[in-house]
């Protein structure tokens, strides 16, 4: 499977919770190990730089995750909050975040593993307490999980990104209209 991270879900809390794919079928984990933790936070522009993750790192991680979807899923449905959800993702917030710096070079920003998952978790504070409320979505694709900040025209977005989910549903329609389309042959 691909290990590449995804950016499409227009904000780095909802990227990071979208780090477990394909939640309702064949579950996908990308942080197989620290250093995949490791690459998604530099990937992501949330740090330049962080100090090499530990496995008890990638479990706070993990569960930060979790806690992340939990949520986002319930704002988005309009239900109350899971409260334990709701302590996981406070707790990492609560710790101190990475802490961009100006250099001559421009901004830099290092962090250990700890202040980059505090960094997400404000992400997500910011995002689920803020006025993008409203625009958050699940993927159309029944086999993608992902949320995202639905920012288009008309709110009328129905994946998380065209090239991951879009073209996939289209081309499935494409080719069963098609099959449809096809008179039966005789033998």
């Amino acid at each position: 499977m691909n290990l590449d991270h995804v950016f499409v879900c227009g904000n780095p809390a909802l990227d990071f919770a979208a780090t477990l794919r394909a939640r309702r079928s064949v579950r996908f984990e990308m942080f197989v190990s620290p250093d995949r933790l490791d690459a998604w936070y530099l990937e992501s522009g949330v740090v330049d730089a962080v100090s090499p993750s530990q496995e008890s790192d990638v479990e706070q991680a993990i569960a930060v995750r979790e806690a992340v979807y939990a949520l986002a899923t319930d704002r988005r449905r309009g239900e109350p909050y899971d409260t334990e959800a709701l302590a996981v993702l406070n707790d990492a917030a609560r710790r101190p975040p990475a802490t961009p710096q100006l250099t001559p070079a421009g901004r830099w920003t290092a962090a250990t593993p700890e202040q980059a998952l505090s960094t997400v978790a404000r992400h997500a504070v910011e995002l689920l307490s803020g006025p993008d409320v409203p625009l958050i979505k699940e993927c159309g694709n029944p086999e993608c999980t992902r949320i995202y900040i639905d920012r288009s025209r008309g709110m009328r977005r129905q994946w998380c990104g065209m090239e991951s989910c879009g073209n996939k549903i289209k081309a499935a329609a494409y080719r069963a209209r098609k099959r449809q389309a096809q008179p039966a042959e005789t033998v």
